[in-house]
């Protein structure tokens, strides 16, 4: 309840701000559910956090490149195709 209200603080204070919740537990679902992406990360304590999340990973070694090399290219995309549309 407390990982969900502060996504909930951080959302409300700073509405453009995108959020990210990293979880690999059930008493992590609340705060998976309450930011914009939720990552779960399969491990000890059960699926819960997987089955909430919207991208799942099995190691936190996998976090790194997820998020420095997918989230890069998709930035990327994102910004070619903006140019496209307005222009």
């Amino acid at each position: 309840a407390q990982k969900r209200s502060l996504v909930e603080v951080v959302r409300s204070c700073s509405p453009k701000t995108i959020t990210l919740a990293i979880g690999d537990g059930a008493n992590d679902v609340p705060m998976l559910l309450g930011a914009h992406l939720g990552i779960g990360i399969r491990g000890k304590e059960g699926a819960q956090a997987v089955m909430a999340s919207d991208i799942a990973i099995s190691q936190f070694r996998f976090l790194v490149p997820l998020l420095l090399c997918h989230g890069r290219r998709a930035y990327r995309r994102m910004a070619t195709y903006l140019c496209y549309y307005l222009y």
